[in-house]
């Protein structure tokens, strides 16, 4: 009789099920609370509670701290490593698209619930949490095919609204980038711009929000090919014109987090960030009296 060879450790839902299952019956053996896991592992509760859910998928290294302060034994941490690397390996092997804008924002605003750092690029448009109500009209405004604006783009422009409620949140470092030439990416009108970079200019000021601006003026050696943004070291979110892809590979989101020190590097922060807001939006003022 011929059988089916089992799949490796680490492959499909039920290994990741398994995983979350393990992890959280091993926090209640060690009579833990997640707040008390996350003090001590230097993760957010809610990103527990994602992983224990199975909704937010591990990095070894998290695996490995939530295995040292529950004390799991050496045999039983080596068994989930494995399976945790397995399903990284899985998941770095896919690109997963989604369509659909008004979902898109709601599955962002989930990997920024659970995220603790949250850092994003944008070359050619300003950052979604940074983007005024009229502003976000405009990114959104032409509707998918086959959908109404009350359907798709009203939905979309409200749920990017309830994700910003999210910068208010001071357990959360933010490290907003953008080049110049996305704000001088004039949407609609100079009073919308004017209107946003004054948003952005109130958003500095918040004190777990970095806002940084990369100046036509400066001269660079990196050349980022689109916008993306980065939650932990969990994923990686890239816009296409056509879908949004959610990158979790542990090489990929490595290759991200060195392009962002980079453009970190070459960005403008706090005062002087300010100085070349205040500078834009003056010159949005000028245009908007012609």
């Amino acid at each position: 009789m011929t059988t089916t060879p089992a799949p490796p450790p680490g492959r499909g839902p039920t290994d990741r099920a398994r995983l979350a299952h393990a992890l959280r019956e091993a926090r209640i053996s060690a009579g833990m609370s997640g707040a008390e896991t996350g003090r001590r592992t230097d993760m957010s509760q809610s990103k527990i509670s994602k992983i224990e859910r199975g909704m937010l998928l591990p990095s070894i290294t998290d695996v490995a701290a939530l295995c040292r302060v529950y004390g799991v034994p050496d045999e039983e941490r080596e068994s989930l490593l494995t399976v945790a690397g397995g399903l990284r390996a899985e998941a770095s092997s896919r690109v997963i698209l989604a369509r659909g804008m008004a979902e898109m924002q709601r599955r962002i605003g989930r990997l920024e619930a659970a995220a603790a750092a949250i850092r994003g690029f944008q070359p050619a448009m300003v950052i979604g949490l940074l983007q005024t109500t009229a502003y976000t009209r405009c990114v959104f405004g032409t509707p998918a095919p086959g959908a109404s604006r009350a359907s798709d783009v009203d939905e979309a422009v409200a749920a990017r609204a309830n994700r910003q409620q999210i910068l208010a949140d001071e357990s959360k470092q933010f490290t907003l980038i953008m080049t110049e030439g996305a704000l001088r990416w004039q949407a609609d009108s100079a009073t919308i711009m004017i209107e946003q970079v004054e948003a952005i200019t109130a958003a500095a000021t918040l004190p777990n929000v970095r806002i940084g601006i990369i100046p036509w003026t400066t001269p660079v050696w990196v050349f980022p090919r689109h916008g993306f943004h980065l939650y932990d070291h969990d994923a990686v979110i890239v816009g296409t014109e056509t879908a949004t892809a959610t990158i979790t590979g542990t090489a990929d989101i490595a290759t991200y987090l060195d392009l962002f020190t980079r453009l970190e590097a070459a960005a403008a922060f706090d005062d002087d960030a300010t100085d070349h807001l205040a500078r834009i939006a003056n010159e949005y003022q000028q245009l908007a009296t012609r």
